[in-house]
């Protein structure tokens, strides 16, 4: 069974209470219930991290090696938009990851238009609610094999 780590970022511990106009109103918890629940339907063993502090993800995803990791499913919030240090560090272990977001990032603000993670990324999905995380690991699947 292959494993893969899903990795939130900063404020994605508070779905479900902030911008439900934009995030939705499925809380954190049941976000992680559903993105399981279709894991095992898919045959694919979830990890679950979230932080509010980017080097706790970075380290997470370094951690991620040791671990034999297969494939990295990646929310990084804010983040997406200027953390250099994740995007290395996705690059520096070389492990499959696909950049998802709740929201579609490119019908927003001018700022979260760019995403700096994603050059370091297999791909990116936004824009499709929690189904992204859906999407995310019905790719993950296809690459892995």
């Amino acid at each position: 069974m292959k494993k893969i780590l899903v990795i939130n970022g900063p404020n994605l511990n508070l779905l479900g209470i902030r911008e439900k106009d934009i995030y939705g109103s499925t809380n954190y918890n049941k976000l992680l219930e559903i993105i399981s629940k279709k894991a095992n339907e898919l045959n694919l063993n979830t990890l679950f991290f979230q932080s509010n502090h980017e080097g706790e993800i970075i380290d997470r995803i370094h951690k991620a090696l040791d671990e034999n990791i297969d494939g990295i499913i990646i929310n990084p919030g804010a983040y997406t938009h200027y953390s250099y240090a994740i995007h290395d560090a996705i690059k520096a272990v070389n492990i499959p990851t696909i950049e998802v977001h709740i929201s579609n990032i490119y019908a927003r603000e001018e700022f979260r238009k760019r995403s700096v993670i994603a050059p370091a990324c297999v791909g990116q999905i936004s824009g499709f609610g929690i189904k992204s995380y859906i999407i995310a690991l019905y790719a993950l699947k296809e690459i892995l094999g």
